[in-house]
């Protein structure tokens, strides 16, 4: 595996992982955005220990990336230049092109490592995407959790995933998809 360093990385550059989502994966590698096609889609699981993690549902962490942001900001100002832009894909109205987010994560690693503090080894966000599951909710069809791995060592191993087997009082029950 390689990581991901594109300027749109909304988690800043690193390994991806859908958390806990293996139909959201598969739907990707089956239907990946752009001109982007696989010849054999498929989904590798992964062990991962995220050891220190830039948690952004944890509200300590969204701080940091709010000061992040900041920070950047009067950089930008003071250089004279202009921000990224998070964008929507070609066809969506997702912002799918993450460029201020990826720049604001990775500002925030840089002024740890300029701090001498430890260094973020993985992020984990909600990534909301998708089209309203109904009229005027919340809750969209592609929403997930997506993970960053920064720092290699926390990937413990991979694993082929196998169907999920549901069990009850008489016997197992295979869901199909």
């Amino acid at each position: 595996m390689k990581p991901s360093e594109n300027a749109h990385d909304w988690l800043g550059k690193g390994f991806y992982f859908w958390e806990n989502n293996f139909d959201r994966a598969l739907d990707f590698a089956v239907h990946p955005p752009g001109k982007k096609k696989y010849k054999s889609p498929a989904v590798l699981g992964a062990v991962i220990d995220l050891q220190y993690c830039l948690d952004l549902l944890d509200k300590q962490y969204l701080e940091w990336v709010k000061y992040s942001y900041k920070n950047l900001s009067m950089f930008a100002k003071t250089a004279n230049m202009l921000l990224p832009t998070n964008i929507a894909g070609s066809k969506a109205k997702d912002l799918l092109i993450r460029n201020l987010d990826c720049a604001v994560i990775e500002n925030l690693h840089g002024m740890r490592i300029t701090n001498n503090l430890e260094p973020f080894d993985s992020a984990r966000g909600v990534f909301v995407e998708g089209d309203e599951l109904y009229p005027g909710a919340g809750f969209k069809d592609k929403n997930h959790i997506q993970l960053c791995i920064r720092n290699p060592n926390c990937i413990k191993g991979f694993f082929i995933p196998r169907k999920e087997v549901k069990w009850n009082s008489s016997q197992p029950v295979v869901e199909k998809s």
